[in-house]
């Protein structure tokens, strides 16, 4: 019988859950466990595609396609659970579903309610991730919101009827909460308490208890909050601040013996950890030597989630080229008011220059002039550049602007009148206006070509990447850009696609279509990260 751990939050949002989930996720894998990891969102989007960056973070894309919460992405950096749509519950999925049954008469003419059809397919979601593989023992479902949420309350009722269902010793409840620390450095429990009781009030009765903490909580205040918490004090545990890195997290938790007392509760036998690849991944955060600075030039620089993935990813490729990597923050806007670049890029600002150039992916027209000035910059001044999706996109039109020429040279994203569309819809996308309907969405294969960088970082012919957006290299301009000595790194399997470019004569000056910072661990980074920021570290090296 399948095991489940439903992880909840109170207090107050941004907590952590995301990444407390993870790590217990992560120390079962290590105890031999097969983990599955769910999400469930209040929202009543049906996914978060349509979000703006500036509210919710990131999208994270799935190899099937699914546009998730962000929290899917500390889900893929900690575990090795496998992800697709199922994974990820929105209120909008449920409430869409019922709906349709209930047109379709479905429920035979009974009156729907919240209780039992809602909780009914909530409850039916979850247990399919269970069912979907049938070496899968520990299902870890994380509950989006904060207990006393209006929002939230359909979940914690399906997570209570499956723990009644499934029995204590098949079904847990994990809560985390805040321990603030007020004047005089005391710290307050009553949150806490106050956090449980609403628990109790929706019928659950936590199993375990994290506690988001300053410092380590001593032995005095476990009892008491347990006390206080109709818990026993080893169930009780801390989530302090660390001054390394959230991916030690998992190993504090060890520490502590959470993954031991949660085997206990669900009546599995504790077999040995094997936490090799976290402590050695430790030992590399600790033994990194200098450090290179890299410029984000993006549109959604004032929310530090809206770039998650590729903030981590970074992070992940300083781990496996041994250096600290500095993120410098440049708002696109900011270059389109500036003339020149240098004055923004340049060594004399932002406390010493840059060693390399990272433009991510985005929509929209704001910022796009900076991001091709960044572009240029980087090509000219042999600046390590890596462009991802409209990163790549930029590339392509500082080439058509810049070395051919073509002032105008453009998307039609942002200008359907330019004489030269080098990025534009393929002909079967034009007028459609469902806009997520018409994007190339999820995994797709690319084709590396012979030298190319591209091959060099997989050193693999072929790759599997995600992929999230519209527009495309336009292959009317293809023969005229590689003549003029713009290089394809990597084509779909057809040819008809452009899937990589990159810059000759240049240190490492690369843009691809798909998102490779969604697959990067911090256990084994994403090849092109890596790539990059070796480049960043040699030609940092080399100038001396």
């Amino acid at each position: 019988m399948n095991k489940f751990i439903f992880v909840s939050g109170g207090v107050c949002s941004s907590l952590g859950k995301g990444v407390a989930a993870s790590s217990l996720g992560a120390l079962l894998e290590g105890r031999g466990l097969n983990v599955r990891m769910v999400k469930c969102d209040p929202y009543i989007n049906v996914d978060a595609g349509t979000m703006s960056p500036y509210q919710h973070g990131e999208v994270y894309v799935t190899d099937d396609g699914a546009e998730t919460d962000l929290d899917l992405g500390n889900y893929a950096r900690f575990t090795s659970s496998p992800l697709s749509k199922a994974n990820s519950v929105t209120t909008g999925q449920v409430y869409e579903s019922v709906i349709k049954k209930e047109r379709e008469g479905r429920y035979l003419g009974r009156c729907v309610q919240v209780i039992p059809h809602i909780t009914d397919e909530i409850k039916a979601r979850i247990q399919a991730v269970a069912k979907e593989d049938t070496d899968t023992d520990i299902v870890i479902v994380e509950i989006g919101g904060t207990v006393g949420d209006i929002e939230s309350i359909p979940f914690l009722e399906a997570a209570r009827q499956l723990i009644h269902e499934a029995g204590r010793g098949n079904a847990i409840s994990v809560h985390l909460t805040l321990i603030p620390e007020v004047a005089g450095g005391e710290l307050k429990t009553k949150p806490t308490q106050h956090s449980v009781k609403a628990m109790q009030e929706q019928g659950i009765q936590p199993d375990v208890l994290i506690c988001r903490a300053p410092v380590m909580l001593d032995e005095a205040t476990r009892r008491k909050i347990g006390l206080f918490t109709n818990m026993e004090s080893d169930a009780v545990f801390t989530s302090y601040d660390i001054d390394t890195t959230i991916y030690e997290i998992p190993l504090v938790f060890y520490e502590q013996k959470l993954d031991q007392v949660v085997l206990k509760k669900l009546g599995i036998e504790a077999r040995h950890a094997n936490l090799k690849s976290w402590h050695s991944m430790m030992d590399r955060f600790r033994n990194r030597k200098g450090k290179v600075r890299i410029g984000i030039v993006g549109k959604y620089m004032e929310l530090h989630d809206s770039y998650k993935s590729v903030y981590e990813a970074l992070f992940h490729s300083g781990l496996e080229c041994g250096v600290e990597v500095e993120l410098v923050k440049i708002d696109s806007a900011r270059l389109e008011e500036s003339e020149p670049a240098e004055s923004i890029l340049g060594a004399k600002a932002l406390g010493g220059g840059i060693d390399g150039i990272l433009v991510p992916g985005g929509f929209g027209q704001r910022g796009i002039k900076g991001m091709v000035k960044a572009s240029a910059w980087a090509r000219n001044n042999k600046i390590p550049y890596f462009g991802i999706c409209l990163g790549m996109q930029i590339m392509v039109i500082d080439w058509g602007r810049n070395v051919l020429g073509w002032e105008d040279a453009d998307s039609t994203e942002f200008n359907q009148d330019t004489k030269h569309p080098v990025v534009g819809l393929l002909e079967e996308q034009i007028d459609v206006k469902n806009y997520g309907g018409t994007m190339r969405l999820g995994a797709s294969l690319s084709f590396a070509q012979s030298g190319s960088k591209f091959l060099a970082a997989y050193k693999e012919p072929k790759v599997s990447e995600r992929h999230r957006h519209r527009y495309e290299f336009a292959n009317i301009y293809r023969k005229e850009m590689t003549e003029t000595g713009l290089k394809i790194g990597a084509l779909t399997e057809d040819g008809s696609l452009v899937e990589c470019v990159e810059w000759p004569n240049h240190p490492w000056g690369l843009g691809v279509q798909f998102h490779p910072e969604f697959k990067s661990k911090p256990t084994a980074a994403s090849p092109l990260f890596r790539d990059f920021i070796a480049a960043a570290r040699d030609v940092k090296q080399t100038k001396g």
